[in-house]
């Protein structure tokens, strides 16, 4: 199989790991792979099997006004045709709205499918590319989304021919890039949470409530990994709280499978997700993990009571009282530890890769039969 993926690009971010999952999982099996970004390659923070032959437009730039977006948006175009024209893949896959809006236009010469990462109400785009989306999308022989509310929200506000739901792989043991930093030995329990320190994800609050619970849980810490433009004010908080020594923010770790192997429990308080690729690997590490139920994701990655529990979308009482019930209790974390490494099939790289080859497969035969 001969297949292009075109992306943002290959830095530090929830889709650009998926792709990196998913590309090396093909690549190992023989597939040509052609990676595609609109960055350039210094920007790339996810190791790629040597077989990947890869393309860096560096076309990246932001655009000052609406002249300047057209004409980015043009020579994108352009640069993106010509590598489809160059490369004749049998596939072509792009990840992420504008990415999939750029394929709809290029994309005359080969399968052409897009996925959404996230789920499209939430991030709300400039109506330009609403409208682009909305009557693009018909051009691309599908697109593919993380949750069944995604799908649906499609299938309502584009013209997408056909809208299929194919959940983010984990791979476990996780892959390790830079930097490396070990966990400190341990001399509490420790909760642990990860995301890129930005509002949505609402670290400030999962702060606050750990400061309010901590007196009465004196044997836990709170590791919050993870960089970002909230970084200063988040320390600010930390330190303004009365158990400052307990609650850490090391930044950026690229060796993410040793601190979730060294968690008892994991914290998810987003405001909203696609699908939270930190909560299946805390999952798959055999951690259990306590989030807010937000569109979208945990309700289709948490079984509660089962492997973890889902507390009502920003209700700070609830997720006190969830937090409380599980820190306090070891006998509840070993139950819910013991299922939640199930995840590991459930999301395996295996599992997921095979749903793609079959639409991939099954769009060919059409083209085919056609």
């Amino acid at each position: 199989m001969k297949l292009l993926v075109f992306i943002s690009s290959m830095s530090t971010g929830g889709a650009e790991r998926v792709c990196s999952h998913l590309v090396n999982h093909w690549a190992e099996r023989g597939w040509d792979i052609t990676v595609v970004t609109l960055f350039g390659t210094d920007r790339d923070s996810y190791a790629l099997h040597p077989s990947i032959r890869r393309v860096a437009f560096d076309l990246g730039h932001e655009s000052g006004n609406l002249l300047k977006a057209f004409g980015n948006s043009w020579m994108r175009l352009r640069a993106l045709i010509r590598v489809l024209r160059d490369v004749r893949p049998d596939i072509a896959l792009s990840f992420m709205d504008r990415s999939n809006v750029l394929l709809a236009l290029a994309a005359e010469f080969c399968v052409s499918i897009g996925s959404e990462r996230s789920h499209p109400p939430q991030e709300p785009r400039h109506w330009i590319w609403d409208k682009l989306r909305r009557r693009l999308y018909s051009r691309l022989d599908a697109v593919v989304s993380l949750t069944e509310m995604s799908a649906s929200w499609l299938r309502e506000h584009t013209n997408a021919r056909r809208v299929l739901v194919i959940p983010n792989p984990v791979v476990w043991p996780m892959p390790i890039h830079a930097p490396v930093i070990e966990p400190p030995v341990k001399k509490k329990l420790r909760l642990l949470a990860v995301g890129r320190l930005v509002p949505l994800k609402q670290f400030d609050l999962l702060i606050e409530v750990f400061s309010q619970i901590a007196s009465g849980c004196p044997q836990w810490e709170l590791q919050i990994i993870g960089d970002g433009p909230e970084m200063g004010r988040l320390r600010a908080i930390v330190a303004a709280t009365s158990c400052a020594d307990r609650i850490h923010l090391p930044g950026q770790i690229g060796n993410l499978g040793d601190w979730y192997g060294s968690a008892d429990l994991y914290v998810m308080t987003s405001k909203y997700e696609g699908f939270p690729n930190a909560v299946i690997e805390a999952l798959a590490h055999g951690i259990p993990a306590i989030c807010f139920d937000c569109d979208t994701g945990p309700r289709d990655i948490i079984r509660p009571d089962v492997d973890g529990m889902l507390v009502p979308s920003g209700c700070r009482t609830g997720l006190v009282a969830a937090l409380v019930a599980v820190m306090s209790n070891s006998d509840l974390r070993s139950r819910l530890a013991a299922r939640a490494e199930e995840a590991r099939e459930r999301f395996s790289i295996g599992l997921i890769s095979s749903k793609w080859e079959s639409l991939f497969r099954e769009i060919l035969a059409e083209r085919q039969g056609s």
